[in-house]
């Protein structure tokens, strides 16, 4: 080999070793996830420390659960997603129709919640709790007591100063099923559920709300003083001083998962299982709290007092209920348009 050609290869053979970082940040993880404040969070917060310890880019995609699971359908066996991060009904008919691949076993998830499990290929990354939202300086000045049971939604006192989302939207499923299982029916016989949110609740209803937006400023212009609605909700509410206040129902505040799962076929799969378990960090987990109002779904995470007392942590986390998603994701459809004309007619 010539000196000249020696160079040239050692020079070649330097490109390369340096070019290695490269072409490992090359690789692109794509996550479907909330936009919003959600979305804020994820590119300001936590990408960049994922990024940088994990020589990895991450192109995040906003939606909401419906519109990502959407995006799978209409890509299916050429996916670009490859982690999807949904409410956990929705996630539920993203495992049935294939689109999650298995979970890989890792130290941080011995540390999650039975509760937040979704068989072998989801799993929540933070408890959302269904239950009523309130003003409570309007309640004061009534001198009311915070709302106790989902039955009080039929109190003649909220009659057009209360706000229920539609069907179309988790928490007003999630009224439906408790209204059935409080009138002796349930997810498989939901005919009590529509009878009592015809004759007894839909009364009393304003509107049926289901922008998180709009439901923000009918509290603020004090059109409603009542809400079903999420503990992260009105923790934003309250955020911006707002005097909103969270109860949750002694006959069982609904449980609500945000979820991930890796998507099937994904070509960075070791960078998306990564993915999940760094949301499932403690240190991830207080984060989300902080800034979503998300509470822990791993056993370690730690809250300061003030979080801890409005979000679902902790004991609270014991007191939650479930609801069926396999039955009601079997008939979700036909409950929306018998919602249309019977309870939002």
């Amino acid at each position: 080999m010539t000196r000249t050609s020696s160079a040239l290869a050692t020079t070649a053979l330097c490109a390369i070793a340096l070019a290695g970082p490269a072409f490992a940040q090359g690789k692109t993880l794509t996550v479907g996830g909330y936009g919003g404040s959600f979305e804020t969070l994820m590119k300001e917060l936590l990408i960049p420390e994922f990024e940088k310890t994990h020589d990895v880019k991450i192109a995040f995609v906003p939606g909401n659960s419906t519109e990502n699971l959407a995006r799978l359908q209409a890509q299916k066996g050429a996916q670009e997603l490859d982690v999807v991060l949904l409410d956990d009904g929705p996630m539920y008919q993203t495992d049935a129709l294939g689109f999650c691949a298995p979970l890989k076993d890792s130290p941080v998830k011995k540390d999650v919640y039975d509760l937040a499990r979704i068989g072998k290929n989801a799993i929540g990354i933070g408890f959302v709790a269904t239950g009523f939202a309130y003003n409570k300086d309007w309640f004061a000045r009534e001198g009311w007591e915070p709302p106790k049971s989902w039955n009080d939604l039929k109190d003649p006192k909220y009659s057009q100063i209360l706000s229920i989302p539609s069907i179309s939207n988790t928490y007003g499923l999630h009224t439906l099923v408790m209204m059935a299982r409080g009138a002796g029916g349930g997810e498989k016989d939901i005919d009590p559920g529509f009878k009592v949110m015809t004759d007894e609740v839909a009364p009393n209803v304003l509107v049926f709300e289901p922008s998180a937006g709009k439901m923000s400023e009918l509290f603020q212009s004090e059109e409603i003083a009542l809400s079903i609605w999420g503990s992260g909700r009105t923790k934003s509410l309250a955020d911006t001083g707002f005097p909103a206040a969270f109860a949750y129902p002694e006959d069982g505040a609904v449980a609500l998962l945000m979820a991930a799962c890796p998507v099937v076929d994904s070509d960075v799969p070791d960078e998306a299982q990564d993915f999940i378990d760094y949301l499932l960090d403690p240190e991830v987990q207080a984060k989300f709290a902080a800034a979503m109002g998300a509470g822990p779904t791993n056993t370690k995470a730690q809250l300061p007092p003030e979080l801890a007392e409005s979000l679902p942590y902790g004991d609270k986390i014991k007191s939650l209920v479930t609801v069926d998603w396999d039955t009601i994701n079997q008939q979700r459809d036909e409950w929306t348009q018998r919602w249309a004309r019977e309870v939002e007619r």
